[in-house]
């Protein structure tokens, strides 16, 4: 089956294509047309290697460009500095100048953590974005957020920072666990509850198929997804505003990850959850109503998505993980909230009390 939709992201200088079709790893110049210099580094993990390294590598060989690549460990629990500083290393070792490319092989960890080393590598080289998991194509490969965690808080430390390309290959999804389909399908959730609403209807009809595989629904998700996120990345590229809307859930989200250890729960999960909790305080703000919530829990849930945060989870351990949020200003904890089912605003003029109702009655979902 022949997939194939390119999509631009409109950021003046700095704008790059986004390709997104059916084995694209397996067109050499797809890849090789977008390094500039003579030499790449490739970034990848345990994980995703053993399954398109040869691909890339090869794609590389065809047009005699140097390459060295990098193997990390597979997990978010590895997304630290310590990873950015064994990229550094082989990069300063193998003696790559400021024309040489860094190749994101993975998903958003192994995207955020190359990107990031690319930021800040003779301060700046280029680099190329191959997401494999759903994730990392609809969300985390495009727009340029890169970075790590820190213990105290999920990616709080980063750099905006644009690839030259994504390439979307659909056929890497394949492979993927059907856990990381689901936390996939969350971020793709997401998008209809934010700024399209209609795409929320067709995800209601669609979502079988989505978690079945079905390659050319997978790739319309995909190509939706991105066209959404390239919208608000180009009216707000470093997050001034409105593109904190992406975030629906992820500050109650990140709280999960950082408090429950990085990596127990996947990003998805914990976005899924939180973005169920944001629902909630969203109708107890009487922005919406609660036909916005049955549905927005229905879907989630036939994705296989968790609709409540861990049971353990206190309202302080929330409150004490949700102070430390990039989105944060002068120690007023700001969140996304709904209107209406596909419009989020950005807010920290809600109530405090409604918030600790919220973070207390658990199960939120019926």
């Amino acid at each position: 089956m022949h997939i194939n939709h390119t999509l631009n992201v409109d950021l003046g200088e700095r704008s790059y294509p986004i390709y997104i079709g059916s084995e694209l790893l397996d067109q050499a110049d797809l890849i090789a047309r977008h390094i500039h210099g003579q030499s790449a580094l490739i970034v990848s993990n345990d994980t995703v290697a053993p399954l398109y390294l040869e691909a890339v590598q090869q794609a590389l060989d065809s047009k005699q460009i140097r390459q060295d690549k990098i193997i990390l460990a597979d997990g978010e629990q590895h997304k630290t500095m310590a990873s950015v500083e064994s990229i550094l290393d082989l990069l300063l070792s193998s003696r790559h100048d400021r024309r040489s490319t860094i190749i994101a092989l993975g998903g958003g960890v192994i995207g955020d953590i190359a990107g990031f080393a690319a930021s800040i590598y003779q301060r700046g080289v280029n680099f190329i974005q191959i997401p494999t998991t759903l994730l990392s194509q609809v969300d985390s490969s495009v727009g340029g957020k890169t970075g790590v965690n820190h213990p105290l808080g999920k990616n709080m430390i980063g750099a905006f920072y644009q690839p030259q390309c994504v390439i979307a290959d659909i056929a890497s999804l394949r492979t993927l666990p059907r856990r990381e389909l689901s936390a996939g399908l969350a971020e793709v959730i997401k998008y209809g509850l934010i700024c399209d609403a209609g795409f929320f209807d067709w995800l209601e009809i669609n979502i079988g198929g989505l978690l079945a595989g079905d390659e050319e629904l997978l790739a319309q998700a995909v190509l939706v997804s991105c066209q959404n996120k390239a919208r608000v990345v180009e009216l707000d590229e470093r997050e001034g505003g409105l593109r904190a809307i992406l975030n629906l859930g992820h500050t109650f989200g990140h709280a999960i990850e950082t408090t429950m250890g990085y990596g127990k729960w996947l990003h998805g999960e914990a976005v899924a959850a939180g973005m169920v909790m944001a629902i909630d305080l969203s109708i107890r703000e009487g922005s919406i109503d609660e036909q916005v919530r049955q549905r927005g829990v229905a879907l989630l849930k036939q994705a296989a998505l968790p609709v409540n945060p861990p049971p353990e989870m206190t309202v302080e351990q929330f409150l004490d993980a949700m102070a430390i949020d990039k989105k944060n200003v002068d120690g007023k904890i700001k969140l996304i909230l709904l209107r209406a089912l596909g419009e989020a605003f950005v807010t920290d003029q809600y109530s405090h009390e409604k918030l600790l109702q919220t973070l207390t009655a658990r199960p939120v979902a019926p």
